[in-house]
């Protein structure tokens, strides 16, 4: 019987149980016959090179392993190009922000933009300790939907880690912002629902203290006040698709009976409509529906339910952009990388039944409950205010003829 010496693999695999030692460039170059400055150049995308030795040198260290020492390049750049992530709506319940469409959007989204920039998303649990981000080298913490008074944000800021939220934080030191006009919003979902017919229309909204959900409570209040429609308000106590659907009910069975209904409390669009069915209900020809939603079974329950996006890419994009500059343009504390200002997005609905977009004069309002958030808030010129600039987005609202 005999015995052979395994052969020689890729950095990383065991020989005999230890690990192999870890490829360095120095190990690449002399395998590609290369200076370590020329495959350096060509690993970074750098240096004036042909592209027969930039792609000799990149096929060499991928064959053998290599990859750079992040360890050793954080050091050399004194940075670690960490980012928190947390989602201080639902602090009640450490994880679950991943089951709502919205938030897991918004995180894939946030995720996906780090990353492009330079950055990794370090995902905290809703409610998350100082024990738990205070020994991790974080360069900045987004904080999505805090609570009112939320100390993890007053903690964050008091370690001097700078916080990327909605306009909650605006005018504080080492804060920046992206949020959404709500109050458009509102108003534009609201008027939909009441160009439909409708007159008695119900809210259904969670029992919660951010800045987007007071803001909405507050612009319907305006708008029935405008309009001298009676308030029907119901509140849902916790998230789930449970727990909304029977707010749902609730409010469908106030006397007398609402005859439009605005979801602003996350749940799948067809379970609502299950809702109304089983109190008899036709939607839209006894009551019109618009659900706040990011939940893509919307388009195909029958009939396709009305929503209001929150744009969770567009606030992922516009957020994380704003923050990157923030930390790589030297901004100083409690100032913002550009100036704020609202985006607006201008389209008419288009003609004719069947599904359209339609964004109203201004477009609906802001898309913002995430790493950004909720709420509107206004920002001065860039450097000559307490208040820092930030930018606010606008949501849509999508029509559909059937509701």
């Amino acid at each position: 019987m005999s015995t052979r010496e395994p052969s020689a693999g890729h950095a990383g695999e065991s020989r005999g149980g230890a690990a192999a030692p870890r490829v360095r460039l120095v190990d690449v170059a002399r395998e590609a016959g290369l200076s370590k400055t020329t495959v350096s150049a060509a690993l970074n995308g750098t240096g004036r090179l042909s592209p027969a030795v930039r792609e000799k040198a990149v096929e060499t260290a991928r064959r053998m392993g290599y990859r750079p020492n992040a360890t050793a390049r954080q050091l050399r750049a004194g940075r670690a190009r960490l980012i928190g992530y947390v989602v201080g709506e639902f602090a009640g319940e450490p994880w679950t922000y991943l089951d709502s469409p919205y938030f897991a959007r918004l995180t894939g989204a946030t995720a996906s933009a780090a990353l492009r920039h330079g950055y990794a998303l370090v995902m905290l649990p809703a409610g998350t300790l100082q024990r738990e981000w205070a020994d991790l080298p974080l360069e900045a913490v987004i904080v999505a939907d805090p609570v009112a008074d939320d100390p993890l944000v007053a903690d964050l800021l008091a370690a001097r880690i700078p916080v990327f939220s909605d306009a909650s934080v605006a005018g504080r030191p080492g804060a920046h912002w992206v949020d959404l006009d709500t109050d458009a919003a509102v108003r534009e979902c609201l008027e939909h629902l009441r160009a439909g017919g409708a007159r008695r229309t119900a809210l259904v909204l969670p029992d919660s203290s951010t800045r987007f959900h007071r803001e909405v409570l507050s612009a319907y209040r305006a708008w029935c006040a405008e309009h001298g429609a009676e308030e029907r308000l119901t509140l849902v106590p916790e998230p789930g698709n449970g727990p909304v659907v029977r707010a749902v009910e609730r409010a469908l069975g106030q006397e007398p009976r609402p005859d439009g209904l605005f979801v602003v409390a996350e749940a799948s669009p067809p379970l609502v409509m299950d809702a109304a069915r089983r109190l008899g209900l036709s939607v839209p020809g006894d009551v019109r529906v618009v659900c706040v939603s990011e939940d893509e079974s919307a388009a195909h329950a029958d009939p396709p339910v009305t929503t209001l996006s929150l744009c969770p890419e567009e606030v992922a994009e516009q957020g994380m952009a704003l923050l990157v500059a923030a930390l790589e343009g030297g901004a100083r504390e409690g100032g913002a990388a550009q100036p704020g200002g609202s985006v607006r997005e201008d389209a008419a609905a288009l003609p004719g039944g069947g599904e359209r977009e339609d964004r109203g004069p201004e477009g609906p309002a802001g898309s913002g409950r995430g790493p950004e958030g909720p709420g509107g808030g206004g920002a001065g010129p860039e450097g000559g205010s307490s208040t820092p600039p930030g930018v606010l987005l606008t949501a849509r609202l999508r029509v559909r003829a059937s509701s």
